[in-house]
């Protein structure tokens, strides 16, 4: 759980230096980079959702 949580920090500082980089700077391809940053982020919070309900049933 511990290395989903690291991957997930990971993922949202890509997404967020991504994004910002469209939005400041209108670069295309940073645009590209944050919208598959936050698929990726969305396939592993919906995986630390199941694990963080597993564990809460222990």
């Amino acid at each position: 759980m511990e290395t989903l949580v690291a991957k997930i920090k990971e993922e949202l500082n890509e997404f967020v230096t991504n994004a910002e980089a469209q939005v400041v700077k209108g670069n295309k391809a940073a645009g590209a980079r944050a919208r598959k940053a936050a698929l990726e982020l969305m396939k592993d919070l919906k995986e630390f959702r199941k694990e963080s309900v597993a564990e809460a049933k222990k």
